[in-house]
């Protein structure tokens, strides 16, 4: 089995949405670098792959649809800071449809394999 090398860090919040909009959570979590970790909507802070990937497996459950726009990817030797505004459409607990938006401030690092990864998500961005 392959893996995907994403030498762009730019292409990361692409790759995510649309891995996301598939379904496909092994996609989402391969983004991931192995020690990542996320700030939730909720404000929670996840680690490891099994927390992501209950995180991730429950936006996939709720019908979570995402459309990112990406802002600035600021790159520095091997990190890149990615400003991402986004759309996430996804059934809410009472089952109505929601729209909730925002700008997240991502963290990614080039692995030894040339290719990015996402090291720290932050959907909340500054709040």
């Amino acid at each position: 089995m392959s893996t995907l090398v994403i030498t762009d860090p730019a292409r990361l919040p692409i790759l995510f949405q649309d891995a996301l909009n598939a379904g496909d959570v092994d996609a989402v979590l391969a983004l991931f670098a192995p020690d990542a970790g996320m700030r939730t909507v909720t404000g929670e802070t996840v680690t490891g792959a099994e927390a992501l990937r209950a995180e991730i497996g429950g936006t996939v459950a709720a019908r979570g649809r995402l459309t990112n726009v990406q802002r600035h990817t600021l790159v520095g030797a091997d990190t890149a800071l990615l400003v991402t505004d986004w759309t996430m459409e996804i059934d809410g607990p009472a089952g109505a449809r929601v729209a909730p938006t925002g700008t997240t401030a991502n963290i990614a690092r080039r692995s030894t394999d040339g290719g990015w990864r996402f090291t720290l998500l932050n959907p909340l961005g500054l709040a």
